[in-house]
């Protein structure tokens, strides 16, 4: 299937492709292809849910909640046992 640009990249290369994409394993000109096509195929967006997932992927790169206190100890002692 084809988002109707006779110059773009297939829209099923790219649902193959884009958890690489997202993960930025792919070299930079395949990289570049896929973040056009995903720029101009509302298809691709819509029918995969990869709007929900570039979201989910965001959210949980930008939580930056501490470690609970109870860890952050057992850790702590762990490092002093194993220094000794």
């Amino acid at each position: 299937m084809s988002c109707g640009n006779p110059g773009d990249i297939d829209c099923n290369e790219v649902l193959d492709q884009v958890y690489e994409y997202l993960h930025q394993e792919l070299d930079a000109e395949r990289t570049a292809s896929i973040h056009q096509h995903l720029d101009e195929c509302g298809h691709c967006l819509q029918e995969y849910g990869l709007e929900e997932a570039v979201r989910d992927l965001v959210s949980r790169a930008c939580q930056c909640s501490p470690a609970p206190e109870h860890l952050r100890q057992s850790i702590l002692q762990r490092i002093s046992t194993i220094r000794n």
